[in-house]
């Protein structure tokens, strides 16, 4: 599987970040990083990752401006596309096909290529703008998946809500790590004893 993975400027580096992790012990997925300029600077804010430690996760990592790379043509077979975190800007620019940069004409092209594209927001509240975006992205194909953690399984860390939220976003990616990275959901608990 080829897969591109964006990160956009939005907070939530940590999430980008820990999927690469996570996909490099995954040897069926070849990872296409783009990260904005903004994306770089929050990695520097949020995180203890240097950007270019963070481009050296991926199997190859390219540059956002550079729009002739090979995910901005839907010749090249890429499978699908990950935007993690999403800002709203970088949203809007792929709801309206703005292809200014190599994130969102490789979102573009995914979309075209009817490839399956997950963008996922991680900003709050939302005014309906934002909201009137994701309803204009979901039409268009694209899987809304917003950060937001679980607490069925009662985490214990932030590590522990990044895993969840990252596991699920390989679920829907279709990616089967060898180990799940949280406990999933196998129905209610029993009845405590009389």
């Amino acid at each position: 599987m080829r897969l591109v993975v964006g990160m956009s400027g939005a907070s939530g580096a940590i999430y980008g970040v820990r999927l690469l992790e996570i996909l490099r012990e995954v040897p069926e997925v070849e990872t296409h990083l783009i990260m904005s300029h903004a994306a770089r600077q929050t990695v520097k804010i949020e995180t203890d990752w240097a950007p270019r430690q963070v481009e050296e996760m991926a199997d190859f990592s390219h540059r956002f401006g550079d729009i002739a790379a090979v995910p901005a043509s839907g010749s090249f077979p890429l499978d699908a596309m990950v935007v993690l975190p999403c800002s709203v800007k970088t949203m809007a620019s792929i709801a309206f096909s703005l292809s200014d940069n190599l994130m969102v004409r490789a979102a573009d092209v995914t979309l075209k290529e009817r490839r399956p594209l997950v963008l996922a927001p991680r900003e709050t509240p939302l005014h309906l703008g934002h909201l009137r975006t994701m309803v204009q992205l979901a039409e268009m194909g694209a899987i809304i998946a917003p950060v937001m953690p679980a607490y069925y399984y009662r985490p214990k860390s932030i590590d522990d809500i990044v895993n969840q939220f990252v596991n699920r976003i390989c679920d829907l990616l279709h990616i089967r790590l060898s180990t799940d990275l949280f406990e999933r959901w196998t129905g209610s608990p029993p009845p405590p004893g009389p």
